[in-house]
Parts: structure tokens; C-alpha cells; sequence
């Protein structure tokens, strides 16, 4: 580069020389052929339609089977039906009724507040150990780390539906292994029947719920520590900073995008949590009501069960209160978190 302006000869799509680029001082364009100017350039683009073929199949499906079955449920939560199916417009008098109501508030209070429980043991259980972990098997020196990793992840891969009668076998206190294993290391005098306890059931599903997902978390803040620069952490290391130091100074800082983006995953995930409970705990969410959630309210109340029939317009109210509050929590990282978090190019 000589003087502001860079020699190196730039080719076409064909391999052959065309011009040089000056520097960002004196961009412009200068050689054996001379581009265009900006306005001209941007004067002769025109829209190409050919995007709109390319989006439209995407869109249409898209359109089919997520836009539509939304807005249909939306507009279904402000009707009512009669015995006879007849259905009438009656504004927001389903979500008054399902927050006010003395048969329906207390089930829809109550499975609010078990989702609450629920993504706060994933918070506070999952996600840090999930960091541990990758922080663990980023280690080059670690050796093994590959199998640990596909260990760790191993139960992500596997059906709800398996993960909780397998988990249903172990804790039986008939004929688990819980109590067993226990007692080889004398701890048999501590265990109960955590899933038949009105005080355990729920967190004894939320720890289950974690042992199978904690590999989703754990990869993306493998991947995240993965594309940190060693020369950060080489300076950091040279200027006396312990490994501590380092993690929450340095690695943390970096990673915390990611960090924003697996609790909306987690918050989401839990809030449309459903198969699990419904697989070990049947379909009232037992022990009375304990370990229910709106998933689950949702599907009994609008398919019914045994002792209820369904109630299509009140299950869409409860989609719909599903869908408003996962929303907001959306829109608070979006407004809130992700415009305090800076992200960093290196």
C-alpha cells in the first residue's frame, strides 16, 4: 500500500483483473475500468420478484400451520358455546371468569404459580450447571471430554414419554431402585416416595426435567466459551489474573448473549411444559393438582377427561393467557436485556 492507496488488483467472477481499490481515505475506484457511481448503481437496482417464488412456499406453510391455528385460537378464547355447540361472541368474559371464578381460578392460579416453580429450579439448577459443565469440557486438558460431552447430552435425545416411566420405575417405592442405590451409601433412611408428596412431586419432576436438558444449555455455552480468543485469555493470565478472574471477567462477559438466549429458551420450554407431568403424574396432575401446569390445564380442560368434558373456548383461553405471558417475557428480554448486552467481534 502506497500512499492511501491499496495495489493489489481485484478480479471478476471470470478471474480477470478489472481495477484496484483504494483505501477507506480515498475510497473510490480507479484502473482499467471504472465502476459506477452509488446513486447511479442504486437507480438501475430493481426489486427482484424472483425472491417473492422463493419465499412464498415458506410462507404459505408457515402461514397454515402456525399463523392461522394462532389467530384461531385467539379469536376462539372471546366466544362461548351452548349445550348445543351454538357459539356467541362474549368479549373477555372467558378470561374473567378463568381468573376470577371460584371453580376456575384456583386451578388456573395454582398451575401459574407450579410454572413459576418449575422455571426457577430450571434457572437456578440447569442453566449454572450447564455453564459448569461447559466450562469443564472446554478444557483442552480434560482428557475424555468427548465421550462426557455425548454422555451429558444423551437424554436430550430421549422421548418424554420414556424419560418419565423410567423415572416413575426408579422412584417406585414398591419396586424402584431409588431406595437401593441409596442404601449403598447409607442414605436409605432418606428416601420417600417424592412423586406420590404433595411437597416433593413438583420439584422432583423440575430435577427430572433438568437431568434430560441439561445438554442444551451446556452445548450452547460450550460453544459460546469455544469462540473466545486464547490471546484474551493468554493476556489476561499474564497480567496476573486468576482462573476465577478470568471466568466472570473475561469469559462471562462474552458469553452473556448467549446466556440471555438460554433462559428465553428455558422460560419458553417450561411454560409449554406438559408431557412430562401428564406421563407420570396422569392427567389431573396429582398428587391434588400439585405438579399441574398450564400445559396441562390447558389439555384437560379443552379435550377433557374422564370426569370433565372438553370446553374448547375455555382450553383457548387458557392458550391464549399461555401465549400472552410467554410473549411479554419475549419482549422484555428483546427491550430490556438484549439492548443492555453488547456483543463483541473478535
Amino acid at each position: 500500500m502506497i500512499d492511501g492507496i491499496n495495489h493489489n488488483p481485484s478480479f471478476n467472477t471470470a478471474g480477470r483483473k478489472v481495477g484496484f481499490f483504494t483505501s477507506d481515505k480515498t475510497r473510490g475506484y480507479s484502473g482499467m475500468s471504472k465502476a459506477p457511481p452509488n446513486s447511479q448503481y442504486k437507480q438501475k437496482q430493481k426489486f427482484r420478484t424472483y425472491i417473492l417464488v422463493f419465499l412464498a412456499p415458506a410462507c404459505l406453510v408457515y402461514t397454515m400451520f402456525m399463523i392461522y391455528p394462532l389467530l384461531s385460537s385467539l379469536g376462539l378464547s372471546f366466544f362461548t358455546a351452548d349445550k348445543a355447540g351454538n357459539e356467541s361472541f362474549t368479549g373477555f368474559a372467558n378470561f374473567i371468569k378463568l381468573m376470577t371464578d371460584d371453580l376456575w381460578a384456583p386451578r388456573f392460579w395454582g398451575a401459574l404459580w407450579n410454572n413459576v416453580k418449575f422455571f426457577i429450579v430450571h434457572s437456578l439448577v440447569q442453566n449454572p450447571v450447564g455453564l459448569l459443565l461447559a466450562s469443564l469440557l472446554v478444557n483442552q486438558s480434560l482428557k475424555g471430554r468427548t465421550t462426557f460431552r455425548t454422555i451429558l447430552f444423551l437424554p436430550t435425545t430421549l422421548s418424554v414419554v420414556i424419560v418419565g416411566f423410567a423415572w416413575q420405575l426408579i422412584l417406585s417405592p414398591l419396586w424402584g431402585v431409588a431406595e437401593t442405590g441409596m442404601a449403598l451409601f447409607g442414605l436409605e433412611k432418606y428416601f420417600l416416595p417424592w412423586l406420590g408428596l404433595e411437597k416433593y412431586a413438583l420439584t422432583t419432576l423440575s430435577l427430572v426435567s433438568v437431568w434430560q436438558f441439561i445438554g442444551i444449555p451446556m452445548m450452547l455455552f460450550y460453544t459460546g466459551l469455544l469462540g473466545i480468543p486464547h490471546e484474551l485469555v493468554e493476556a489476561a493470565t499474564v497480567d496476573g489474573a486468576s482462573g476465577w478472574t478470568v471466568f466472570w471477567r473475561i469469559k462471562f462477559i462474552l458469553i452473556l448473549p448467549i446466556v440471555g438466549i438460554v433462559s428465553v429458551l428455558t422460560f419458553v420450554g417450561n411454560f409449554n411444559a406438559f408431557d412430562l407431568v401428564y406421563t407420570t403424574q396422569g392427567v389431573l396432575a396429582g398428587p391434588d393438582y400439585s405438579t399441574d401446569l398450564l400445559g396441562n390445564l390447558f389439555y384437560r380442560t379443552f379435550f377433557g377427561h374422564q370426569l370433565q368434558l372438553g370446553n374448547p373456548t375455555m382450553g383457548a383461553t387458557v392458550a391464549t393467557m399461555m401465549f400472552l405471558i410467554i410473549l411479554a417475557f419475549v419482549l422484555l428480554y428483546t427491550y430490556v436485556w438484549q439492548r443492555r448486552v453488547t456483543s463483541y467481534e473478535y
